[in-house]
């Protein structure tokens, strides 16, 4: 009996849809002894460094895709083969999130061109007849995906799945198709289909009770043992998961991140025109010329800076920074920054190393392999001139802000699941100022009491069990305090920007964390009321 990759899951980052952490899928996928799980949220990647980080601590293939529903009723996944694959997959996002409001997507079959075979595409037939499917889904797919075109076959135990399996059938032979397995998996256990139904109904605005057949019709969409997988589905369609996950080479930590080079004159590298600012700053700070402390700190840091290749973070940050000073913008450089005689010649930060001890190891450190990070603060009332600044000089497909992952706390997760269960405003509201949740287990039971509540009834455990569950889960993107992220080509070849709620403002879809684990550099864009 061959291993099994599952080709198609919904993590949490899916919003209010799954069930499971990306690292819970992972890890979950090893111990079942699957040769490689694909992480694939819907018109998202937003949870897919967590993964990475899961996968490689597992030691399991991680496959990188999303889902996508087209408005003309067309589902299916685009799985990522190589780097440009990853690129495409990134860039439809983008054009998929930028088309609608804060937490939507608009895709349509305009909107796609061809991948040249760097993406895999699984159907996943819905309503569409065997007629609708000959005629319009499947010569659309191959148009654009050619022989890179597989069909999702399912087997959630439904009553209608023997009439599709029919169809499909028949649908793979006169098309030729191939048929693979997929799971659909929502969650990492069966266990956790009560919080499923409980997010799907958060999401409808809907108590459970009255969600009827929105809710999935049972707690098949989890990932099941290998041997439950072998008595559901033909050996072939199981082989076929394999021969997907073979082609599937990508690795999230290849990507490639380069800071803009405009801010560079035409005829001299990044080095020589970092050593031209700092020569002028010297000169600046210095009018009687630099004390030799402050050169051998120069010279130690730009070593440093040059091994590190950093040059252009250093140089982006200047012009930013620069810009506000011609503009009569105040601004304050803070932080491990302050360490660096570099930052203070130029004119970054207000530490004068003449006359302090510097530590710039707190800064940058070749042993601990972490990213620079210059916080700067821009007077409040003027801060939007400096993001527009950045958003107008490199463009909105260039720069975006970093996202910032709101997840639920137990208050919140709280109030939503009572509404969930059917608790009235009221009654969730009492229970939720009188319950402190961080009290020992001992005491619930007396503080629930307190409250008026009985604690042996069942609607009171499902609500003290879910919200223990639905704590910490993702709730939304919102965006950063001021982190940019900046790069030299498309960043949407990196990963997605979509719309803020707030207006003229795009973020990227993943957090600070995120950037971090995968060495990409931002800038913080930070703003403070008293210099205003």
């Amino acid at each position: 009996m061959p291993s099994y990759a599952e080709l198609h899951c919904i993590s949490n980052f899916s919003f209010l849809k799954g069930a499971s952490h990306p690292e819970e899928m992972v890890e979950r996928a090893k111990t079942l002894g699957y040769r490689a799980i694909a992480i694939t949220d819907e018109c998202s990647v937003a949870g897919i460094v967590r993964a990475h980080v899961a996968a490689q601590a597992a030691g399991i293939q991680l496959i990188i895709g999303s889902e996508f529903q087209l408005e003309e009723g067309t589902r299916f996944i685009l799985i990522a083969k190589n780097r440009s694959g990853y690129g495409y997959i990134c860039n439809l996002i983008s054009t998929a999130r930028r088309r609608a409001p804060k937490g939507d997507y608009y895709l349509s079959y305009k909107h796609f061109v061809e991948t040249e075979n760097n993406c895999i595409a699984i159907w996943l037939p819905g309503n569409e007849s065997l007629e609708e499917a000959r005629t319009k889904v499947v010569p659309w797919l191959k148009h654009y995906f050619e022989n890179q075109v597989w069909i999702g076959f399912n087997q959630l135990l439904l009553n209608h799945e023997q009439k599709q399996t029919h169809m499909l059938e028949q649908l793979s032979q006169s098309t030729m198709i191939p048929l693979v397995a997929i799971g659909s998996a929502h969650m990492h256990i069966r266990a956790r289909r009560m919080l499923r139904d409980t997010i799907h109904a958060i999401r409808m605005k809907k108590t459970i009770k009255n969600s009827g057949f929105n809710l999935p019709p049972n707690g098949e969409n989890y990932l099941r043992n290998i041997d439950t997988i072998k008595n559901l589905y033909p050996l072939p369609l199981i082989t076929e998961t394999l021969t997907i996950a073979k082609q599937c080479t990508f690795k999230l930590n290849t990507l490639k991140y380069e800071y803009p080079k405009e801010i560079i004159p035409s005829g001299i590298t990044a080095t020589q025109h970092l050593r031209t600012l700092i020569h002028k700053g010297l000169a600046w700070r210095f009018p009687k010329g630099p004390p030799q402390k402050v050169q051998l700190l120069i010279e130690r840091e730009l070593s440093i800076i040059h091994e590190l290749n950093y040059e252009l973070y250093f140089l982006t940050v200047f012009d930013i920074t620069d810009y506000a000073r011609s503009q009569g913008i105040l601004f304050q450089g803070r932080g491990s920054a302050a360490n660096s005689a570099v930052c203070y010649v130029l004119g970054i930060t207000e530490v004068d190393p003449n006359r302090s001890a510097m530590l710039f190891e707190r800064f940058i450190s070749k042993e601990r392999n972490e990213p620079p990070d210059i916080d700067v603060d821009f007077e409040n009332d003027r801060r939007e001139e400096i993001i527009q600044y950045i958003y107008n000089k490199y463009g909105r497909d260039r720069a975006a802000l970093a996202a910032a992952v709101v997840t639920y706390r137990p208050k919140s997760a709280f109030r939503d699941v009572g509404k969930a269960l059917g608790l009235n405003l009221e009654q969730v509201n009492r229970i939720s100022k009188n319950f402190s949740w961080w009290d020992q287990q001992s005491s619930r039971t007396d503080r629930l009491k307190e409250a008026g509540f009985n604690p042996d009834n069942k609607i009171i455990q499902q609500l003290i069990h879910i919200t223990q569950e639905l704590s910490g889960f993702p709730r939304h993107l919102s965006q950063h305090v001021g982190g940019f992220v900046i790069s030299q080509s498309p960043l949407t070849q990196l990963v997605p920007i979509e719309n803020a709620n707030m207006k003229d403002r795009t973020v990227i879809q993943w957090d600070k964390d995120d950037l971090a684990v995968l060495g990409l550099l931002k800038i913080d864009i930070l703003a403070l009321g008293m210099l205003s």
